[in-house]
């Protein structure tokens, strides 16, 4: 059935705005609609012939922004591996699509579509409720974890420090999936500090590099359905199946680890952000100078602020005098919590006061300044989770554009130097025209690439999609800077802002000094009419940052094509990414394999008959086409 849109009045868009912004459940309901009162009560008939043993509901969807916020989507809850099998081969044998839900936690439109509704045929899979087994294996060298995608990452940080583990980074909130930070590469921060070396176990890439196997559902040819398989890091498949975007259905992995470290977080804000991203050859107070002597570096710089909150975290294995032992995460209430004063100030923002932006900038600060005094915050000392994890899903509540941008280390300072003076610049001259669209803090961090030589396991695939992958025309580009520029959703122009500096990002960044490439989970390919809706970085920009200097075997379209081949219908996609990965049978790329596509490939041909003739009978003809299109596969 052809999914309907029904557009969101302005009154009703402001609140969901603002809801979603402060952190309120005020919209998302608590309630799930059986398919006995589905008909009363949204007018939405049941899934077609749905199995009996697996209990479906509508349910509300949001994402992390509210920028996609569905009042019910047809939704089940998976309590085993074998169920997500049954509904893989039920969404195929009735034209379904099915998509994982974990915590919900993302901005691009790579888990629903964003017009999706109680019609459209797509059925989310609730795998946070049962998918949530993890087992420690010790006796590996290194040890390893086994765990079901799931699992919050606050509950596996828990289970690996319980048996003397811990990872080097991770990302800062614990209300994540693993399935869902695996499947976009989700990282931290880290680097080596100079003289440092990883301990076994251990990266300082994202946690996708961590991968030594997955179970997944995929297409098995011999059975003619979806089945479960389990593939080694060493096979081919896991080059696409370690940064999936959504394009596959892991329902367990294996991982390695190392050893867990007690660390030091130091947090500064007397550095101001014209000597942390002074030219390079600064001095210490630099954001490489703190880089090189612990390696772990996050800054976080308010609007129209001088000042930004510096992290810096180091490897410190007995406490420091000084220091505030900390037993458990989330050691930043401040920042987790939205204040009265700053509650005031996003709510008269989104009503249009965007003048009030500065305001809300040094208000920010002044919050940030106080909390970490009242809560003896500014020297932490604590294993490696407890110092890292440190957002709630009740902070506040933002749009974001991420890039990721990739360089040697010794032009780390050169590469934040440039952005932060581009930054300035633009900040002054919307603010000069009496506009204010980057209302939000730019949070920078760095990691290390994902070298698959990190992975110990002999023969390791690279993960050809993660956005930390090493580019083999320059071997000499050994680090990423994450760059997250944050907005209020619906700020007037903001859109207009992210595409002028996305267009800078491409255009500056260029050469053998640095590559560009998105972070998949944020917000990317800007116009004024909003994110996702660049043709040009979609269709170009983005595959080529895959492909330039690439092997053949191992790039963006070798990506493509085996996650096609373990998902022929396409039943793992959304229109998002059927743009951005479309089939290699469709040439013109218009979303469909049709007699245009035939024609293209007869051009492309060209006037040699042995080429077309793909059965040698020395004609080239229907049959021909026919073998072509079995080349291509289910499509």
């Amino acid at each position: 059935m052809k999914p309907t849109h029904q557009p969101i009045d302005p009154t009703r868009r402001t609140f969901l705005q603002a809801s979603a912004i402060l952190g309120a459940a005020v919209w998302v309901p608590a309630f799930r609609v059986l398919p006995a009162s589905a008909m009363g009560s949204t007018g939405c008939p049941a899934p077609p012939n749905f199995p009996a043993n697996i209990a479906v509901y509508q349910q509300a969807y949001r994402n992390w922004s509210g920028e996609i916020s569905i009042d019910a989507l047809w939704t089940a809850t998976a309590a085993t591996p074998q169920d997500v099998v049954t509904l893989a081969n039920w969404a195929h044998a009735n034209g379904w699509r099915l998509r994982p839900r974990g915590m919900t936690h993302n901005w691009a439109p790579i888990s629903v579509d964003p017009d999706a509704n109680c019609e459209t045929p797509v059925l989310l899979l609730d795998t946070t409720a049962h998918l949530t087994a993890v087992s420690i294996d010790t006796s590996m060298s290194p040890p390893t974890v086994t765990a079901q995608t799931g699992v919050a990452m606050e509950v596996l940080h828990n289970a690996l420090q319980a048996a003397g583990l811990g990872m080097t980074n991770c990302p800062a909130p614990g209300a994540l999936s693993l399935g869902g930070v695996l499947a976009v590469n989700g990282h931290g921060t880290s680097v080596p500090a100079i003289g440092e070396t990883p301990l076994p176990g251990h990266t300082f890439g994202t946690l996708s590099n961590m991968l030594r196997s997955v179970t997944a559902v995929v297409w098995d040819p011999k059975q003619q359905a979806y089945a479960l398989r389990t593939f080694s890091r060493s096979e081919p498949e896991m080059g696409a199946l370690c940064v999936h975007l959504g394009r596959a259905f892991l329902v367990e992995v294996t991982m390695q680890v190392g050893a867990n470290a007690r660390v030091r977080c130091d947090s500064y804000r007397s550095i101001s952000a014209a000597a942390l991203f002074a030219a390079s050859g600064s001095g210490s107070n630099s954001f490489s100078g703190f880089l090189d002597s612990s390696g772990r570096v996050e800054t976080i710089l308010y609007p129209f602020t001088d000042n930004p909150w510096l992290k810096v975290w180091k490897p410190t294995p007995v406490k420091p005098l000084l220091s505030r032992e900390v037993s458990g995460p989330f050691n930043y209430p401040f920042s987790d919590n939205i204040s009265p004063e700053l509650s005031q100030l996003v709510s008269q923002i989104v009503s249009g006061s965007a003048s009030l932006t500065p305001a809300f900038g040094a208000t920010m600060a002044t919050v940030t300044d106080v909390g970490l005094t009242t809560n003896l915050a500014w020297n932490l000392w604590g294993w490696s989770k407890d110092v890292q994890l440190y957002i709630k899903p009740t902070t506040l509540r933002v749009a974001e554009c991420g890039f990721a941008l990739s360089c040697r280390r010794s032009d780390v300072q050169r590469a934040l130097s440039e952005f932060h003076q581009k930054y300035l610049a633009m900040q002054q001259a919307y603010r000069d025209r009496g506009e204010y669209p980057m209302n939000g803090p730019v949070e920078i961090r760095i990691s290390s690439l994902d070298k698959p030589e990190d992975c110990l396991v002999p023969g390791a695939q690279i993960p050809l999609l993660s956005a930390a992958r090493p580019w083999p025309g320059h071997p000499e580009w050994d680090c990423v800077i994450w760059f997250n520029i944050l907005s209020i959703p619906g700020t007037p122009i903001a859109t207009r802002y992210y595409s002028e500096l996305e267009e800078w990002f491409y255009g500056n960044y260029t050469g053998d000094y640095a590559g560009v490439r998105i972070e998949w989970s944020k917000g990317w390919a800007y116009t004024e009419a909003g994110a996702y809706t660049n043709d040009v970085t979609i269709q170009s920009r983005i595959p080529a940052s895959f492909m330039q200097g690439m092997p053949a075997d191992a790039n963006f379209r070798t990506a493509v094509d085996i996650l096609d081949r373990l998902d022929p219908a396409r039943i793992f996609s959304t229109r998002l990414l059927d743009r951005l990965m479309p089939r290699s049978a469709d040439l013109n790329g218009d979303g469909r394999v049709d007699g245009a596509d035939l024609a293209d490939q007869l051009v492309a041909w060209g006037p040699h008959p042995s080429r077309a003739d793909l059965n040698m009978d020395g004609k080239v003809d229907g049959d021909d086409l026919a073998r072509l299109l079995n080349q291509w596969g289910p499509l």
